[in-house]
Protein backbone atom coordinates (compact mmCIF):
# COMPACT_ATOMS: atom_id res chain seq x y z
CA UNK A 1 0.00 0.00 0.00
CA UNK A 2 1.47 3.32 -1.07
CA UNK A 3 2.18 6.03 1.46
CA UNK A 4 -0.40 8.91 1.44
CA UNK A 5 0.69 12.22 -0.02
CA UNK A 6 1.77 14.68 2.68
CA UNK A 7 0.88 18.06 1.18
CA UNK A 8 2.36 20.01 4.07
CA UNK A 9 5.77 18.31 3.92
CA UNK A 10 6.00 18.64 0.13
CA UNK A 11 4.99 22.31 0.19
CA UNK A 12 7.37 23.12 3.05
CA UNK A 13 10.17 21.29 1.24
CA UNK A 14 9.45 23.32 -1.90
CA UNK A 15 9.62 26.58 0.07
CA UNK A 16 12.94 25.56 1.69
CA UNK A 17 14.32 24.74 -1.75
CA UNK A 18 13.33 28.19 -3.01
CA UNK A 19 14.84 29.81 0.09
CA UNK A 20 18.07 27.99 -0.87
CA UNK A 21 17.84 29.63 -4.30
CA UNK A 22 17.39 33.06 -2.69
CA UNK A 23 20.35 32.50 -0.35
CA UNK A 24 22.64 31.50 -3.22
CA UNK A 25 21.70 34.78 -4.94
CA UNK A 26 22.12 37.19 -2.03
CA UNK A 27 25.04 35.63 -0.17
CA UNK A 28 26.99 35.37 -3.41
CA UNK A 29 26.22 39.02 -4.11
CA UNK A 30 27.46 39.89 -0.63
CA UNK A 31 30.76 37.97 -0.92
CA UNK A 32 31.49 39.10 -4.49
CA UNK A 33 33.91 41.87 -3.42
CA UNK A 34 35.84 39.36 -1.25
CA UNK A 35 36.05 36.87 -4.10
CA UNK A 36 37.48 39.59 -6.34
CA UNK A 37 40.04 40.52 -3.73
CA UNK A 38 41.02 36.99 -2.65
CA UNK A 39 41.39 35.61 -6.16
CA UNK A 40 42.62 38.83 -7.80
CA UNK A 41 39.69 38.97 -10.23
CA UNK A 42 38.56 42.00 -12.21
CA UNK A 43 34.91 42.98 -12.59
CA UNK A 44 34.53 41.27 -15.97
CA UNK A 45 35.73 37.98 -14.48
CA UNK A 46 33.32 38.39 -11.59
CA UNK A 47 30.64 38.99 -14.22
CA UNK A 48 31.42 35.65 -15.86
CA UNK A 49 31.16 33.96 -12.45
CA UNK A 50 27.75 35.63 -11.95
CA UNK A 51 26.70 34.54 -15.42
CA UNK A 52 27.13 30.86 -14.51
CA UNK A 53 24.35 31.19 -11.89
CA UNK A 54 22.01 32.56 -14.56
CA UNK A 55 23.20 30.07 -17.24
CA UNK A 56 22.70 26.91 -15.17
CA UNK A 57 19.21 28.04 -14.19
CA UNK A 58 17.56 28.07 -17.66
CA UNK A 59 19.33 24.90 -18.80
CA UNK A 60 17.87 22.79 -15.98
CA UNK A 61 14.57 24.67 -15.98
CA UNK A 62 13.90 23.92 -19.65
CA UNK A 63 15.14 20.32 -19.37
CA UNK A 64 12.94 19.88 -16.30
CA UNK A 65 9.95 21.26 -18.18
CA UNK A 66 10.54 18.82 -21.03
CA UNK A 67 11.02 15.73 -18.86
CA UNK A 68 8.89 16.50 -15.79
CA UNK A 69 6.21 13.94 -16.64
CA UNK A 70 8.78 11.26 -17.53
CA UNK A 71 11.09 11.36 -14.51
CA UNK A 72 8.86 13.12 -11.94
CA UNK A 73 9.48 15.85 -9.34
CA UNK A 74 11.15 13.51 -6.82
CA UNK A 75 14.01 12.72 -9.21
CA UNK A 76 14.34 16.35 -10.31
CA UNK A 77 14.67 17.42 -6.66
CA UNK A 78 17.30 14.71 -6.08
CA UNK A 79 19.27 16.26 -8.93
CA UNK A 80 18.72 19.71 -7.37
CA UNK A 81 20.15 18.52 -4.02
CA UNK A 82 23.24 17.01 -5.65
CA UNK A 83 23.81 20.14 -7.77
CA UNK A 84 23.35 22.51 -4.81
CA UNK A 85 25.67 20.48 -2.59
CA UNK A 86 28.38 20.20 -5.24
CA UNK A 87 28.12 23.90 -6.06
CA UNK A 88 28.38 25.05 -2.44
CA UNK A 89 31.29 22.74 -1.54
CA UNK A 90 33.23 23.43 -4.73
CA UNK A 91 32.83 27.19 -4.15
CA UNK A 92 34.14 26.90 -0.58
CA UNK A 93 37.20 24.88 -1.63
CA UNK A 94 37.84 26.68 -4.92
CA UNK A 95 41.46 27.49 -5.59
CA UNK A 96 40.92 29.76 -8.55
CA UNK A 97 38.74 31.28 -11.24
CA UNK A 98 37.90 28.10 -13.19
CA UNK A 99 36.50 26.22 -10.20
CA UNK A 100 34.44 29.26 -9.19
CA UNK A 101 32.88 29.21 -12.65
CA UNK A 102 32.08 25.49 -12.41
CA UNK A 103 30.74 25.65 -8.86
CA UNK A 104 28.44 28.57 -9.66
CA UNK A 105 27.14 26.69 -12.71
CA UNK A 106 26.21 23.76 -10.44
CA UNK A 107 24.37 26.12 -8.07
CA UNK A 108 22.42 27.67 -10.94
CA UNK A 109 21.56 24.20 -12.26
CA UNK A 110 20.18 23.21 -8.86
CA UNK A 111 18.11 26.40 -8.69
CA UNK A 112 16.57 25.73 -12.09
CA UNK A 113 15.68 22.17 -11.04
CA UNK A 114 13.84 23.61 -8.04
CA UNK A 115 11.68 25.84 -10.26
CA UNK A 116 11.08 23.04 -12.79
CA UNK A 117 9.96 20.57 -10.12
CA UNK A 118 8.13 22.66 -7.55
CA UNK A 119 5.87 24.83 -9.74
CA UNK A 120 3.98 21.90 -11.31
CA UNK A 121 4.23 19.92 -8.05
CA UNK A 122 2.33 22.62 -6.14
CA UNK A 123 -0.19 22.88 -8.99
CA UNK A 124 -0.79 19.12 -8.57
CA UNK A 125 -1.03 19.33 -4.76
CA UNK A 126 -3.79 21.97 -4.74
CA UNK A 127 -6.65 23.08 -6.97
CA UNK A 128 -8.74 26.14 -7.69
CA UNK A 129 -8.16 29.31 -5.67
CA UNK A 130 -6.08 27.44 -3.11
CA UNK A 131 -3.61 26.52 -5.85
CA UNK A 132 -3.25 30.21 -6.77
CA UNK A 133 -2.78 31.16 -3.13
CA UNK A 134 -0.19 28.45 -2.48
CA UNK A 135 1.77 29.25 -5.66
CA UNK A 136 1.91 32.90 -4.58
CA UNK A 137 3.11 31.87 -1.14
CA UNK A 138 5.73 29.62 -2.70
CA UNK A 139 7.06 32.38 -4.98
CA UNK A 140 7.34 34.76 -2.04
CA UNK A 141 10.31 32.76 -0.79
CA UNK A 142 12.72 33.68 -3.57
CA UNK A 143 12.77 37.37 -2.53
CA UNK A 144 12.22 36.17 1.03
CA UNK A 145 15.37 34.06 0.81
CA UNK A 146 17.25 37.02 -0.61
CA UNK A 147 16.16 39.17 2.36
CA UNK A 148 17.37 36.51 4.80
CA UNK A 149 20.66 36.07 2.94
CA UNK A 150 21.27 39.80 2.58
CA UNK A 151 20.84 40.45 6.29
CA UNK A 152 22.93 37.40 7.20
CA UNK A 153 25.71 38.42 4.83
CA UNK A 154 25.82 41.98 6.13
CA UNK A 155 25.80 40.85 9.77
CA UNK A 156 28.53 38.25 9.25
CA UNK A 157 30.65 40.50 7.03
CA UNK A 158 30.50 43.23 9.68
CA UNK A 159 31.73 40.63 12.18
CA UNK A 160 34.52 39.75 9.71
CA UNK A 161 33.23 36.19 9.33
CA UNK A 162 34.82 34.56 6.28
CA UNK A 163 32.96 34.17 3.01
CA UNK A 164 33.48 30.39 3.24
CA UNK A 165 31.43 30.24 6.46
CA UNK A 166 28.71 32.28 4.76
CA UNK A 167 28.56 29.74 1.94
CA UNK A 168 28.31 26.86 4.45
CA UNK A 169 25.12 28.45 5.81
CA UNK A 170 23.38 27.73 2.49
CA UNK A 171 23.73 24.01 3.24
CA UNK A 172 21.26 24.33 6.14
CA UNK A 173 18.05 24.79 4.06
CA UNK A 174 19.53 22.47 1.40
CA UNK A 175 19.76 19.58 3.88
CA UNK A 176 16.34 20.38 5.38
CA UNK A 177 14.52 20.31 2.01
CA UNK A 178 16.23 17.02 1.16
CA UNK A 179 15.02 15.52 4.47
CA UNK A 180 11.48 16.81 3.91
CA UNK A 181 11.30 15.30 0.40
CA UNK A 182 12.98 11.99 1.35
CA UNK A 183 10.59 9.02 1.29
CA UNK A 184 7.53 11.11 0.43
CA UNK A 185 4.81 10.03 -1.99
CA UNK A 186 4.22 12.54 -4.75
CA UNK A 187 0.79 13.36 -6.25
CA UNK A 188 -0.28 12.12 -9.64
CA UNK A 189 0.00 14.80 -12.30
CA UNK A 190 -3.32 16.42 -13.23
CA UNK A 191 -2.35 17.69 -16.65
CA UNK A 192 0.33 15.29 -17.87
CA UNK A 193 0.71 15.47 -21.63
CA UNK A 194 -2.48 17.54 -21.94
CA UNK A 195 -1.01 19.00 -25.10
CA UNK A 196 1.67 17.49 -27.31
CA UNK A 197 5.13 19.04 -27.51
CA UNK A 198 4.49 19.84 -31.18
CA UNK A 199 1.37 21.83 -30.20
CA UNK A 200 3.40 23.71 -27.59
CA UNK A 201 6.10 24.60 -30.10
CA UNK A 202 3.56 25.68 -32.72
CA UNK A 203 1.96 28.07 -30.22
CA UNK A 204 5.39 29.52 -29.42
CA UNK A 205 5.70 30.86 -32.97
CA UNK A 206 2.74 33.21 -32.43
CA UNK A 207 3.43 37.00 -32.50
CA UNK A 208 2.45 37.44 -28.83
CA UNK A 209 4.81 34.71 -27.61
CA UNK A 210 7.71 36.05 -29.67
CA UNK A 211 7.04 39.55 -28.33
CA UNK A 212 6.95 38.29 -24.72
CA UNK A 213 10.09 36.23 -25.37
CA UNK A 214 12.00 39.38 -26.38
CA UNK A 215 10.57 41.46 -23.53
CA UNK A 216 11.45 38.83 -20.93
CA UNK A 217 15.13 39.20 -21.79
CA UNK A 218 14.91 42.89 -20.85
CA UNK A 219 12.68 42.51 -17.77
CA UNK A 220 15.07 39.94 -16.26
CA UNK A 221 18.21 42.05 -16.68
CA UNK A 222 16.31 45.10 -15.38
CA UNK A 223 15.53 43.12 -12.20
CA UNK A 224 18.68 41.06 -11.65
CA UNK A 225 21.34 43.38 -13.06
CA UNK A 226 21.32 46.02 -10.30
CA UNK A 227 20.63 43.43 -7.58
CA UNK A 228 23.49 41.06 -8.38
CA UNK A 229 26.06 43.89 -8.54
CA UNK A 230 24.77 45.87 -5.57
CA UNK A 231 27.78 44.95 -3.39
CA UNK A 232 30.26 46.49 -5.84
CA UNK A 233 28.53 49.34 -7.66
CA UNK A 234 26.87 50.76 -4.53
CA UNK A 235 29.60 50.11 -1.97
CA UNK A 236 30.54 53.82 -1.80
CA UNK A 237 27.06 55.31 -2.17
CA UNK A 238 26.71 56.09 1.54
CA UNK A 239 24.12 53.32 1.95
CA UNK A 240 24.68 49.69 2.95
CA UNK A 241 24.53 47.51 -0.21
CA UNK A 242 23.17 44.50 1.69
CA UNK A 243 20.50 46.63 3.39
CA UNK A 244 19.54 47.99 -0.05
CA UNK A 245 19.23 44.42 -1.35
CA UNK A 246 17.21 43.37 1.72
CA UNK A 247 14.90 46.39 1.32
CA UNK A 248 14.38 45.74 -2.40
CA UNK A 249 13.57 42.07 -1.94
CA UNK A 250 11.44 42.74 1.14
CA UNK A 251 9.26 45.13 -0.86
CA UNK A 252 9.18 42.59 -3.71
CA UNK A 253 7.98 39.80 -1.43
CA UNK A 254 5.24 42.03 -0.01
CA UNK A 255 4.23 43.26 -3.46
CA UNK A 256 3.94 39.74 -4.84
CA UNK A 257 1.78 38.69 -1.92
CA UNK A 258 -0.69 41.48 -2.79
CA UNK A 259 -0.29 41.22 -6.58
CA UNK A 260 -3.89 40.08 -7.17
CA UNK A 261 -5.63 43.39 -6.42
CA UNK A 262 -2.99 45.34 -8.38
CA UNK A 263 -3.43 43.16 -11.49
CA UNK A 264 -7.22 43.38 -11.09
CA UNK A 265 -6.99 47.18 -11.05
CA UNK A 266 -4.48 47.72 -13.87
CA UNK A 267 -4.76 44.51 -15.89
CA UNK A 268 -1.75 42.46 -17.00
CA UNK A 269 -0.61 44.89 -19.70
CA UNK A 270 -1.14 47.87 -17.40
CA UNK A 271 0.92 46.26 -14.66
CA UNK A 272 3.79 45.62 -17.07
CA UNK A 273 3.76 49.25 -18.26
CA UNK A 274 3.50 50.51 -14.66
CA UNK A 275 6.42 48.26 -13.67
CA UNK A 276 8.66 49.50 -16.47
CA UNK A 277 8.05 53.13 -15.52
CA UNK A 278 8.84 52.61 -11.83
CA UNK A 279 11.85 50.40 -12.55
CA UNK A 280 13.32 53.05 -14.85
CA UNK A 281 12.81 55.80 -12.27
CA UNK A 282 14.34 53.60 -9.55
CA UNK A 283 17.47 52.64 -11.49
CA UNK A 284 17.98 56.23 -12.69
CA UNK A 285 17.73 57.52 -9.12
CA UNK A 286 20.28 54.90 -8.07
CA UNK A 287 22.67 56.53 -10.55
CA UNK A 288 22.35 60.07 -9.19
CA UNK A 289 21.55 59.93 -5.44
CA UNK A 290 23.66 59.07 -2.41
CA UNK A 291 23.13 58.52 1.30
CA UNK A 292 19.64 57.98 2.65
CA UNK A 293 18.02 58.76 -0.72
CA UNK A 294 19.43 55.46 -2.02
CA UNK A 295 16.87 53.64 0.16
CA UNK A 296 14.05 55.70 -1.38
CA UNK A 297 15.34 54.80 -4.85
CA UNK A 298 15.43 51.14 -3.74
CA UNK A 299 11.73 51.24 -2.84
CA UNK A 300 10.76 52.70 -6.23
CA UNK A 301 12.96 50.16 -8.02
CA UNK A 302 11.41 47.30 -6.01
CA UNK A 303 7.86 48.45 -6.75
CA UNK A 304 8.80 48.38 -10.42
CA UNK A 305 10.52 45.00 -10.67
CA UNK A 306 8.46 43.00 -8.15
CA UNK A 307 5.65 42.31 -10.65
CA UNK A 308 7.83 41.71 -13.73
CA UNK A 309 8.61 38.00 -13.39
CA UNK A 310 5.25 36.56 -12.21
CA UNK A 311 3.23 38.81 -14.54
CA UNK A 312 5.31 37.80 -17.57
CA UNK A 313 4.79 34.12 -16.71
CA UNK A 314 1.08 34.70 -16.09
CA UNK A 315 0.70 36.67 -19.32
CA UNK A 316 2.25 33.79 -21.24
CA UNK A 317 -0.10 31.30 -19.58
CA UNK A 318 -3.23 33.35 -20.33
CA UNK A 319 -2.45 34.81 -23.74
CA UNK A 320 -0.59 31.86 -25.25
CA UNK A 321 -2.26 28.97 -23.36
CA UNK A 322 -1.37 26.30 -25.92
CA UNK A 323 2.34 26.87 -25.24
CA UNK A 324 1.71 24.96 -22.01
CA UNK A 325 4.19 24.37 -19.22
CA UNK A 326 6.99 24.24 -21.77
CA UNK A 327 6.20 27.78 -22.93
CA UNK A 328 6.32 29.10 -19.37
CA UNK A 329 9.63 27.30 -18.79
CA UNK A 330 11.11 28.81 -21.93
CA UNK A 331 9.94 32.32 -21.02
CA UNK A 332 11.53 31.94 -17.59
CA UNK A 333 14.60 30.35 -19.15
CA UNK A 334 15.23 33.18 -21.60
CA UNK A 335 15.04 35.65 -18.71
CA UNK A 336 17.80 33.86 -16.85
CA UNK A 337 19.82 33.22 -20.01
CA UNK A 338 19.79 36.90 -21.00
CA UNK A 339 20.90 37.83 -17.49
CA UNK A 340 23.74 35.34 -17.84
CA UNK A 341 24.88 36.99 -21.06
CA UNK A 342 24.81 40.50 -19.58
CA UNK A 343 26.70 39.74 -16.35
CA UNK A 344 30.22 39.92 -17.90
CA UNK A 345 29.09 42.88 -20.01
CA UNK A 346 28.17 44.78 -16.84
CA UNK A 347 31.53 43.80 -15.38
CA UNK A 348 33.26 45.12 -18.49
CA UNK A 349 31.37 48.42 -18.17
CA UNK A 350 32.75 48.78 -14.65
CA UNK A 351 36.32 47.98 -15.72
CA UNK A 352 36.17 50.32 -18.73
CA UNK A 353 34.67 53.15 -16.67
CA UNK A 354 37.52 52.84 -14.15
CA UNK A 355 40.06 53.01 -16.97
CA UNK A 356 38.34 56.01 -18.55
CA UNK A 357 38.27 57.91 -15.25
CA UNK A 358 41.95 57.13 -14.67
CA UNK A 359 42.96 58.20 -18.20
CA UNK A 360 41.30 61.61 -17.97
CA UNK A 361 42.93 62.17 -14.59
CA UNK A 362 39.63 62.86 -12.84
CA UNK A 363 39.87 64.74 -9.57
CA UNK A 364 36.73 63.05 -8.26
CA UNK A 365 37.19 62.14 -4.61
CA UNK A 366 35.31 58.84 -4.89
CA UNK A 367 36.13 57.15 -8.19
CA UNK A 368 34.29 53.92 -7.30
CA UNK A 369 31.08 55.85 -6.64
CA UNK A 370 31.36 57.63 -9.98
CA UNK A 371 32.00 54.34 -11.78
CA UNK A 372 29.00 52.73 -10.06
CA UNK A 373 26.72 55.61 -11.03
CA UNK A 374 27.88 55.46 -14.66
CA UNK A 375 27.12 51.73 -14.72
CA UNK A 376 23.67 52.22 -13.20
CA UNK A 377 22.86 54.92 -15.75
CA UNK A 378 23.57 52.38 -18.49
CA UNK A 379 21.40 49.77 -16.75
CA UNK A 380 18.49 52.25 -16.75
CA UNK A 381 18.38 51.88 -20.55
CA UNK A 382 16.82 48.40 -20.27
CA UNK A 383 13.62 49.29 -18.35
CA UNK A 384 13.51 52.51 -20.42
CA UNK A 385 13.18 50.42 -23.59
CA UNK A 386 10.49 48.37 -21.86
CA UNK A 387 8.36 51.49 -21.33
CA UNK A 388 8.08 51.82 -25.10
CA UNK A 389 7.56 48.07 -25.70
CA UNK A 390 4.92 47.67 -22.99
CA UNK A 391 3.09 50.80 -24.16
CA UNK A 392 2.89 49.16 -27.60
CA UNK A 393 1.72 45.91 -25.95
CA UNK A 394 -0.89 47.79 -23.89
CA UNK A 395 -2.35 49.41 -27.02
CA UNK A 396 -2.02 46.19 -29.05
CA UNK A 397 -3.86 44.03 -26.51
CA UNK A 398 -6.41 46.61 -25.37
CA UNK A 399 -9.12 45.35 -27.72
CA UNK A 400 -7.90 41.77 -28.09
CA UNK A 401 -7.67 41.12 -24.34
CA UNK A 402 -11.33 40.27 -23.60
CA UNK A 403 -11.51 37.71 -26.45
CA UNK A 404 -8.23 36.14 -25.44
CA UNK A 405 -9.20 35.93 -21.76
CA UNK A 406 -12.62 34.45 -22.57
CA UNK A 407 -11.05 31.82 -24.79
CA UNK A 408 -8.44 31.03 -22.21
CA UNK A 409 -11.00 30.69 -19.43
CA UNK A 410 -13.16 28.34 -21.48
CA UNK A 411 -10.17 26.18 -22.31
CA UNK A 412 -9.14 26.02 -18.67
CA UNK A 413 -12.68 25.08 -17.61
CA UNK A 414 -12.76 22.35 -20.25
CA UNK A 415 -9.50 20.93 -18.98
Amino acid sequence: MSKPVNNQALFLGSCLALITTGLTFSIRAGILPELGENFNLNAEQLGFINSMWFLGFPISMILGGLFYYKIGPANIMRIAFVAHTLGIILTIYAQGYSLLLLSTLFIGFGNGCTEAACNPLIADLYSGKKMDKMLNRFHMWFPGGIVIGSLLSKFLTDLEVSWQVQMWLIMIPTIIYAILFFGQSFPAAKAAAAESISTNFKAMFSPIFIFLFCCMALTAISEFGPQQWVGIIMADSGASPMLVLALVTGVMATGRFFAGPVIKLLGQTGVLLFSAIFATIGVYLFSVVTGGMVYFAAILFAVGVCFFWPTMIGTTAQRVPLSGALGMSIIGGVGMFSTSIFQPIIGRWIDNSKKAVAEIGSTTENVDLLVGQITLAKLAIFPGILIVLFLIFFLWQRKAQPQVEEATNSELEAS
